[in-house]
């Protein structure tokens, strides 16, 4: 941001001369600060909770593990053939028993992942993604072991009997290769015991989603089984700075967000559902059924105590409290008892996000970049600060930077005309000024409630418009770059292409300046834009509490946050400096220095005479 001011703008009466700048200044200062907290507001309240699918069934109690001790009060939740009453005995002498005699496991690997699955329970232990890093520089690793060891791994299997997900996400399946696995090769998970027959096959390409089919059978008859990811990511201390995760659904084309407080325990949700998942500020788990008409979703939350985990602090920290956790599963509901899902697990990079396409529809997992209210515009700056990185940078040290810093004096050379239009209107308005004191002079002796005092407002309002004053000319730079701002505000934080994305002495663009040079930058910065930027006819004392408010509240706004946002704002500001600075001394800042000066000298004899008269 180069200026934060309504420049150029002298005094008038009624609210249009004498303090309009001014009172511009503050207003613009009131939006500012609301839109900042309401934009943490907003991430918090906007996304409407789920509606609860409205059946006749009764919603038995969630479980996932052992440990959950709550049996099942209802089976009417899985396929009306579920609940026959076959004597378990029956069945487990017509099934021979398929179990492994011990732990092992099996390794996927292809150029983007490294996937360890467990024959307990056929779930992953580890989902390594190869081009990212947790904070201490090591393999990041999706799967959070605090939450997995709580609710369960990822893949875990969700029946709405307790006793029964406790059976098949505890027992030992046979595997169909244990040891390292070519992508290109299926894995099957195989368990028979007592009557309950489980397949787990999943299949994998050279991409971020696998291919997930299960099929659970008591007796013969099967059982409504769903695939789960219980525990959140493993990137917590990322996440936890900016809020836990949130639900992610798309209906009939229409994608939401919920937050996890927002996540009803235990709700079965009927479709349509292209996709539905969970994802943090960078990574996504995102199920895509393969058949969207009759897919089904589960919902549950829990919670855990990170404090012990989490190292990240900051603005907006939740150091120390509880995380949400959603659990969430996808089936097809038929006849059949097969769940069949796409699973998308990877980074929320746009680029990635785009080319995966739920089945039968031409939509995208795009949505899932959820910058916030300004969510278009960020959209769009993101999309330019990709094109500079790719095509003008080209991969320099510290690219990312780079392309902040380009696009920065990109944004403020094309705004340049308008601080030009700026300075003319303040001019003219400047050399109307004893006009429009004359004016005020007139009607000084009517109360502020009197109608009269609409007259002179009609008058000074005539007056600009025959002499071609846009009171609110001095306005149009700060309300062309606040949404910018803002949409910077909302994106950085959430773009996985910056995360770890060092420029100097910065080590990561979405994550707080280590040493706070840039904030302090910011602050030194923003008072040089207040003091060089033209402002006569504002009150003195208001011009001060400006002058330190608004450097005052910058630093604030970058102090914890992402250190993108207070490159971006210092490079504005400086770029800022140097634009005033130079206008400042053409013929039209100098005309408008004299006329200043000659006001000030006026307003000084006033004083002066007033003040030896009452001697």
């Amino acid at each position: 941001m180069a200026e934060f001011k309504n420049p150029n703008q002298s005094g008038g009466a009624g609210g249009m001369g004498g303090g309009t700048d001014s009172k511009s200044l503050i207003l613009v200062m009131i939006v500012m600060v609301g839109v900042f907290f309401g934009l943490q507001y907003y991430r918090q309240k906007t996304n409407p909770p789920v509606e609860p699918a409205k059946t006749a069934q009764t919603t038995a109690q969630p479980g996932i593990q052992a440990q959950q001790a709550q049996q099942s009060t209802s089976q009417s939740m899985s396929q009306p053939a579920s609940g026959s009453a076959a004597p378990v005995a029956t069945g487990a002498s017509a099934t021979p028993a398929i179990q492994a005699a011990a732990e092992s496991t099996t390794v996927v690997e292809n150029e983007l992942y490294h996937i360890t699955f467990s024959n307990r329970g056929g779930d992953v232990i580890s989902w390594i993604l190869k081009s990212q890093k947790d904070n201490q520089g090591k393999p990041l690793d999706l799967v959070h072991r605090q939450a997995a060891e709580a609710f369960g791994y990822p893949l875990s299997l969700y029946t709405y009997d307790s006793a029964t997900t406790a059976a098949i996400n505890q027992a030992l399946y046979v595997p169909s290769a244990t040891g390292a696995l070519a992508a290109s090769t299926p894995l099957t998970f195989h368990y028979a015991a007592n009557g309950l027959d489980v397949t787990k096959t999943f299949s994998f390409d050279e991409t971020y989603v696998i291919h997930a089919d299960v099929l659970v059978t008591r007796n013969g008859v099967p059982i409504r089984a769903l695939i789960s990811w219980p525990g959140g990511f493993g990137d917590q201390n990322n996440q936890i700075s900016y809020g836990s995760a949130q639900l992610d659904t798309m209906r009939d084309t229409k994608e939401d967000h919920i937050a996890p407080k927002k996540v009803s325990n235990g709700d079965t949700l009927n479709g349509p559902f292209e996709w539905v998942g969970v994802s943090d500020m960078y990574f996504a788990t995102i199920f895509l059924p393969d058949s969207p008409a009759t897919a089904t979703v589960s919902t549950m939350s829990n919670e855990i105590d990170v404090q012990k985990t989490i190292q990240r602090t900051g603005f907006g920290s939740s150091n120390g409290k509880p995380v949400m956790v959603p659990v969430v599963g996808a089936s097809l509901g038929d006849t059949s008892g097969h769940t069949s899902t796409r699973i998308y697990v990877g980074p929320k990079a746009v680029n990635v996000l785009r080319n995966i396409h739920p089945t039968g529809t031409t939509a995208s997992l795009e949505p899932l970049l959820d910058f916030g209210f300004f969510g278009i515009i960020g959209k769009y700056l993101f999309l330019a600060l990709q094109f500079l990185h790719s095509h003008v940078t080209l991969g320099w040290a510290g690219s990312w930077g780079w392309a902040i810093v380009f696009l920065t004096i990109a944004i403020n050379l094309l705004i340049l005309p308008l601080r030009v239009k700026t300075m003319q209107s303040g001019l003219k308005m400047q050399r109307i000024q004893p006009q429009m004191d004359a004016i005020k002079e007139r009607y000084k002796k009517f109360k502020v409630t009197d109608p009269k005092r609409n007259d002179m407002n009609a008058e000074i309002m005539k007056l600009q418009k025959d002499n071609g004053v846009n009171m609110f000319g001095g306005c149009i730079p700060t309300l062309i770059q606040m949404p910018l701002l803002f949409a910077f505000f909302g994106m950085l934080p959430k773009v996985v292409e910056l995360r770890h994305a060092s420029w100097f002495w910065l080590p990561d663009l979405t994550s707080a300046d280590p040493y706070h040079i840039l904030p302090i930058v910011m602050v030194v910065s923003q008072f040089l834009v207040q003091f060089y930027t033209p402002s006569p006819g504002v009150d003195p004392q208001q011009q001060k509490m400006m002058a330190f408010m608004m450097p005052a509240f910058s630093g604030y706004m970058t102090w914890n946050y992402a250190s993108g946002l207070a490159l971006y704002w210092s490079v504005g500001n400086l770029i800022g400096i140097a634009q005033q600075a130079v206008m400042n001394r053409t013929s039209l800042g100098r005309e408008m220095r004299q006329i200043a000066a000659k006001r000030a000298r006026r307003k000084a004899g006033n004083a002066s005479t007033t003040l030896q008269a009452r001697r």
